[in-house]
């Protein structure tokens, strides 16, 4: 029997992606949105803050299991930047091309084998609201950031985030190879692993 979770998120790009990475796993994800869930506020300063905030947001107001993630872009030559920022890099209401645009910007002068990057995501689990020991899985994608975007494929910076052992961006890659790959399929792997491994989970 398939297990429904909740998944913490509005966003229909994110929602379609972890429905593709659960489809063999006997879990399914149903969106916060249709169950009239109104979204917690991202006032974590780490990416495992903000998904426990999510995760536990979702739970509360449907009292079934919640799963949430967290997850940005990580850029050596800013230090890190924007990482837990990502979603809101250009401003609180930036779109993926303004996030785009301004971190394209930020790296102008900077060389290709100074611009390394990474996806870090942090997925949580709980398995109700008040979970003591939340299941905490983090995966990360490693590549480089390109100085001008390409593809069509998948959202924010997948543009201009290359691959380099598949000779392009994220956003060239189809769907189906960008989740045996990416830092959510990573992190969605293990936390699928763990859930199976707990006894009377969910």
């Amino acid at each position: 029997m398939t297990r429904e979770l909740v998944l913490a998120s509005d966003n229909q790009e994110k929602l379609k992606e972890l429905t593709a990475l659960l489809s063999d796993s006997g879990f399914s994800v149903v969106g916060q949105g249709t169950l009239g869930v109104t979204p917690a506020e991202e006032t974590g300063k780490t990416f495992v803050e903000n998904a426990i905030l999510k995760a536990r947001n979702a739970s509360l107001q449907t009292g079934h299991p919640a799963i949430a993630d967290d997850s940005g872009l990580e850029v050596d030559a800013l230090n890190g930047a924007p990482g837990v920022t990502s979603a809101r890099f250009a401003g609180d209401h930036a779109s993926d091309s303004d996030n785009v645009t301004k971190l394209l910007s930020r790296l102008e002068d900077i060389p290709w084998e100074d611009r390394n990057a990474r996806f870090r995501c942090l997925m949580v689990y709980l398995r109700q609201a008040d979970d003591p020991a939340p299941l905490i899985c983090e995966g990360t994608w490693s590549g480089v950031v390109t100085k001008v975007p390409s593809g069509e494929n998948g959202f924010g910076y997948d543009p201009i985030f290359w691959v380099p052992d598949e000779y392009c961006t994220a956003a060239e890659l189809d769907s189906e190879r960008k989740n045996g790959l990416s830092h959510r399929a990573r992190a969605l792997r293990v936390l699928v692993d763990r859930l199976k491994g707990r006894e009377g989970d969910p």
